[in-house]
C-alpha cells in the first residue's frame, strides 16, 4: 500500500481545502460576471445617452487597471471610508466587477452585430423597444458573445489566483503556506498547476455542452 510522506499529505490536505474556497470564489464571480456584463453591455447599446457614458466608463475603469489594484482598494482602502470588507467579500466583489467589464464589451459587441433589419422587423411586428430587445436580440447576441465570455470564465479562473493578496486562502494562498514551511516551491507549484489546469479542462467541457445547447443550425453563417 503506498503511503505518502507527511509532506504530501499536508500539501494535499492544503489545497484540497483550498479548491474548495477556489470553487466558492470562481461560481459566484462567474454569474455575478456574466449578469453584469449582459446588463452593461445592453445599457452601453440601448441605453440613454448618460448611461451609455456609465456604462462606458465602468468598463474602461475595470479594464484599465490591474486587477490586483482593484483588490488592494477594496480590502485595504475602503477601510480609510468606514467600509469593511472581509477578505473573501473583497475578492468576489472584485472578480465580478472585473470580469462583468470584459463581459460587457463581448456583449456590446455582440448586440452591435445584430442588423438594423432584425429592429425593424420586431417593430413593424407590434414589438415594443423592451421586447424587441428582450426577445430578439439579446438571445441572438447571447450565441455570438458566448465565445467571449466562455473565454472570460477561463481567464477568472486562473486570476482567482491574486485572492490570497487580500488574505482569502484559496488554492495558490494554501499551496504557498505549505512550500514556504518546507522551501519546496517547485513541487507545490507544479502540483498546483496541474489543479488549475483540471479546472479549466472541466470549465472548457461544460462551456461547450452550453454551445451545444444553443447552437442553431445555419445562425451566424451568411
Amino acid at each position: 500500500m503506498l503511503t505518502l510522506s507527511p509532506f504530501y499529505q499536508e500539501l494535499l490536505a492544503a489545497l484540497n481545502r483550498g479548491l474548495v474556497m477556489s470553487l466558492a470564489l470562481i461560481v459566484p464571480s462567474a454569474v455575478g460576471g456574466v449578469v453584469i456584463g449582459i446588463s452593461a453591455g445592453a445599457l452601453r447599446v440601448f441605453g440613454a445617452r448618460w448611461l451609455r457614458w456609465l456604462g462606458d466608463g465602468y468598463a474602461a475603469l475595470f479594464r484599465g487597471t490591474p486587477l490586483v489594484v482593484q483588490l488592494f482598494v477594496l480590502y485595504f482602502g475602503l477601510p480609510n471610508l468606514g467600509l469593511y470588507l472581509s477578505p473573501y467579500a473583497a475578492a468576489v466583489i472584485g472578480f465580478v466587477l472585473c470580469s462583468g467589464a470584459y463581459q460587457s464589451e463581448y456583449v456590446r459587441g455582440a448586440l452591435l452585430s445584430i442588423k438594423r433589419g432584425q429592429y425593424l422587423g420586431a417593430q413593424a411586428l407590434g414589438f415594443t423597444g423592451w421586447q424587441t430587445v428582450r426577445w430578439i436580440i439579446v438571445p441572438q447576441a447571447v450565441r455570438r458573445a458566448i465565445h467571449g465570455c466562455g473565454n472570460e470564465i477561463i481567464y477568472l479562473i486562473k486570476y482567482s489566483s491574486l485572492a490570497y493578496i487580500v488574505t482569502c486562502m484559496e488554492l495558490t494562498g494554501e499551496g504557498k503556506t505549505v512550500a514556504t514551511e518546507y522551501f519546496r516551491f517547485t513541487e507545490v507549484f507544479a502540483i498546483i498547476g496541474l489543479y488549475y489546469l483540471g479546472l479549466v479542462t472541466l470549465a472548457i467541457f461544460v462551456l461547450k455542452r452550453i454551445e451545444q445547447r444553443l447552437f442553431i443550425p445555419g445562425f451566424g453563417h451568411q
